[in-house]
C-alpha cells in the first residue's frame, strides 16, 4: 500500500506516530522558511508541513508541488503549536512534519478548484466529472448513496428476501416510455430493448416460487428529461408473494423511515406514514405528489362561483370546468407587483389567470368585512355576500390573501398545486428536517390519451383492478380503480407499485382495454401469460427511485447530483462525447443503414 493511515483520520491522540499518507495537494502554501500543503483523500483534509531542519530534500521537493498532484508522503504527526489549530478541520489540532516526499503523479492546471465553493457551469462539471468528484460535497453524495445502498441490502435481506439479477436485453414491450433498442448482429434485423424497469421478469421470478426478491436494478426510458429524470436510472425493485397491498406498504414503510433515520438522524419521521387516496390528494392539494408538510390546502369554489354574477366564472362553470382556490394567510397586504409574480406563475404553468382577493387585516371577520376591506380585480362584479362565502370556504381570515384559478379541474390542480408549493416556500412554512412520507393509493386504472381517444394505462398494464372492478373492464373503463399505490415525500414521488394481476383472463382483459387484440397481447406478452397458466400466486412489490431518494436525503434539487457519472438534459454525456457515431464497417455487421434526417 502507498499508505497506511488516511489523512483525515488523524487525531490529537496520534500525536508522535510515524505514518505513511497517500492523496491530492488541495493547496500549497510557502512561507520560505516552511512550505505547508494540504493533503486531501476520500477521509478528509491534513496539514503537512515541509521543515527543511527535518529533510532538506522533502523541502525542495516541495517547492515544485502545484494544485492535484499526486503525492506520499511519510512523517511524525505532531501538535499544533497553541494559537495555529484550525477548527475547520476534523485533523485541526495537528500536522504532519514530513520527512520523505513522493510524486506519483504530477497534474494540469484543473478547470475549476476543488472545492464545494464554486461557480462553475454544469456543463464543464460534466465534461471534466472525475474532478468535480474529487469534491467533499461529492464524495459525501457518493457515502450517502452507498450507506442508503447497504441499508437496504440490509433490511430485506433480514427480512428473508433475495437478491436476483434480471437481464439487461429483452424484448421490447409497452411500458409507458419509449424503449431504448439494441440491434442484433447474430439475428439481422432484430433488436433487444434496454428493460425500462424488471416488471414481467420479477413477476416471473413470483411465479418461479422466489417469494421474495430484490434488486438494485439499472433502468433505461427514452423520455423527455428534467431534474428528476434520466436516461438510466437505479431504483430498488422489490416483489413479493402473497401479500396484499397493506403489506407491502407496511414493509416499504419500516424500510424507508429506516434509512432516514439512519442516514439523516437530523430530521424528523412521522409514523405510520398517511394512506391518501387519489381523489383525496387532487381534492386537497391539486397533485397526487403532495408535500404535507405544511396546510394551504385547497377548495372547490365552482358552486359559489358559477352564481357570482362574475362571467368569467359562470363560463367556465358552464363549460364543465372548475373553480378553485386557497388562502394565504398574512399575505392580503401583498402589492401589486407581488401578486403580478405570482399571476405570472400561473400563466406560466398553464392558466388564463389568476384572481386573487386580498382581505384586509383591519377587520375583526370575515362575518364583519366591508367593501373597503376587500381588495380585488373582480370586487366590482360580485357581491360582498359572495366575498365572504368564498372566504368562509377557504378558510380565509382578516390579513388573507385569497388564490383561486379557473378552467378545466386538471389545468386548475396543475396550476394551485405549484402555487400552493410556491407560497409554502415564501411564507417559510416548509421546515427541511423533516420528511413526510406518505402513500397515495387507489389510482384510476386508465386514463384517456387526449390525442388518440384511447384508454391507456394510469401506470402500467400488470396492475390488478380493486376487488369487483373487474365488472367495468369492457363497460366503463373509468370506473375501473387499481390496486396501484406511490409512495411520496416533500413533494417527490419516489415510486410506484401495485398489486399485480396473477390470472390470464383478467390480464387479457386489461390488454383488451388499452386495444391489444388477443393476438397482439400474444406477440407482445406471451411469455407472461403462459406464465400465469402454471399455477402464479398473488403478489405485489414497488419500484422506488434510488437516484431520487438519494437526492432527496441530500436536499438537492437535481438527481443529476447525486448520480457518479449522469447525463445532461440533453441526454448527452459529455465526459465521453456520447452518444456518438458508429463506424461503416459496425453498422454494415449490424444491418443498418443511416438515413438523412
Amino acid at each position: 500500500m502507498y499508505k497506511d493511515t488516511d489523512c483525515g483520520t488523524l487525531r490529537k491522540s496520534d500525536s508522535g506516530k510515524s505514518v505513511t499518507v497517500a492523496g491530492w495537494v488541495h493547496r500549497r502554501r510557502d512561507h520560505g522558511s516552511l512550505i505547508f500543503i494540504d493533503l486531501r483523500d476520500r477521509s478528509g483534509i491534513l496539514q503537512v508541513v515541509f521543515n527543511p531542519e527535518t529533510s532538506i530534500r522533502a523541502y525542495e521537493m516541495a517547492g515544485a508541488l502545484r494544485s492535484e498532484w499526486v503525492v506520499q508522503i511519510e512523517g511524525v504527526v505532531k501538535q499544533r503549536l497553541p494559537g495555529a489549530e484550525n477548527p475547520q478541520l476534523a485533523t485541526g489540532e495537528v500536522e504532519l512534519a514530513a520527512s520523505g516526499l513522493r510524486t506519483l503523479g504530477p497534474a494540469r492546471t484543473p478547470p475549476f478548484e476543488v472545492s464545494d465553493d464554486i461557480d462553475v457551469d454544469e456543463l464543464t462539471r460534466m465534461t471534466y466529472r472525475f474532478i468535480d468528484l474529487r469534491r467533499p460535497k461529492m464524495q459525501k453524495m457518493l457515502r450517502l448513496r452507498h450507506d442508503t445502498t447497504r441499508i437496504i441490502w440490509d433490511h430485506l435481506s433480514e427480512r428473508g428476501f433475495l437478491q436476483v439479477e434480471t437481464p439487461i436485453l429483452i424484448k421490447s414491450t409497452p411500458e409507458g416510455a419509449r424503449d431504448y433498442v439494441v440491434p442484433s448482429r447474430v439475428h439481422p434485423g432484430k433488436f433487444y430493448a434496454l428493460p425500462q424497469s424488471p416488471q414481467q421478469l420479477k413477476q416471473l421470478l413470483m411465479v418461479s416460487g422466489v417469494e421474495r426478491y430484490f434488486q438494485i436494478a439499472r433502468c433505461f426510458r427514452d423520455e423527455d428529461l428534467r431534474a428528476s429524470r434520466q436516461p438510466e436510472h437505479t431504483q430498488l425493485d422489490l416483489e413479493m408473494s402473497f401479500v396484499h397491498q397493506e403489506d407491502v406498504l407496511e414493509l416499504v414503510e419500516g424500510l424507508y423511515r429506516r434509512i432516514t433515520t439512519e442516514t439523516r438522524p437530523d430530521v424528523n419521521v412521522e409514523i405510520p406514514f398517511p394512506r391518501i387516496r387519489y381523489r383525496e390528494a387532487m381534492d386537497r392539494f391539486g397533485t397526487d405528489k403532495p408535500d404535507i408538510r405544511f396546510g394551504l390546502e385547497l377548495k372547490t369554489l365552482t358552486e359559489a362561483a358559477g352564481r357570482s354574477g362574475f362571467r368569467v366564472f359562470e363560463s367556465v362553470v358552464a363549460s364543465g370546468g372548475v373553480v378553485r382556490g386557497f388562502a394565504a394567510p398574512g399575505c392580503g397586504g401583498y402589492t401589486r407587483r407581488q401578486t403580478d409574480q405570482l399571476a405570472e406563475i400561473a400563466r406560466s404553468s398553464g392558466a388564463q389567470g389568476l384572481i386573487t382577493i386580498a382581505l384586509s387585516a383591519d377587520a375583526e371577520s370575515v362575518e364583519t368585512l366591508t367593501a373597503d376591506d376587500v381588495r380585488s380585480p373582480i370586487k366590482s362584479s360580485v357581491s360582498l355576500d359572495t366575498v365572504k362565502e368564498i372566504a368562509r370556504q377557504t378558510g380565509a381570515a382578516p390579513g388573507s390573501l385569497i388564490l383561486i384559478v379557473a378552467g378545466p379541474e386538471k389545468t386548475v390542480n396543475t396550476v394551485l398545486s405549484i402555487l400552493r408549493n410556491e407560497m409554502g416556500q415564501r411564507l417559510d412554512l416548509i421546515d427541511p428536517r423533516t420528511f413526510r412520507y406518505a402513500f397515495v393509493t387507489d389510482f384510476p386504472l386508465f386514463e384517456m390519451d387526449a390525442e388518440s381517444e384511447q384508454w391507456t394505462p394510469a401506470h402500467h398494464v400488470f396492475s390488478a383492478p380493486q376487488p369487483g372492478h373487474e365488472d367495468y373492464l369492457e363497460s366503463d373503463p373509468s370506473k375501473v380503480h387499481g390496486q396501484l399505490f406511490d409512495l411520496v415525500c416533500n413533494g417527490w414521488e419516489l415510486g410506484s407499485g401495485s398489486i399485480r394481476i396473477h390470472d390470464r383472463g383478467v390480464q387479457e382483459r386489461v390488454f383488451g382495454v388499452i386495444g391489444y387484440g388477443k393476438e397482439e397481447a400474444e406477440s407482445r406478452f406471451e411469455h407472461l401469460l403462459r406464465a400465469f397458466e402454471y399455477g402464479a400466486p398473488p403478489h405485489g412489490g414497488m419500484g422506488l427511485g434510488l437516484d431520487r431518494l438519494v437526492a432527496l436525503l441530500a436536499n438537492e434539487s437535481s438527481i443529476r447530483e447525486v448520480i457518479a457519472f449522469p447525463k445532461t438534459q440533453a441526454a448527452s454525456d459529455p465526459l465521453f462525447d456520447a452518444p456518438w457515431t458508429i463506424s461503416e464497417e459496425q453498422l454494415e455487421e449490424l444491418h443498418i443503414r443511416i438515413l438523412e434526417a
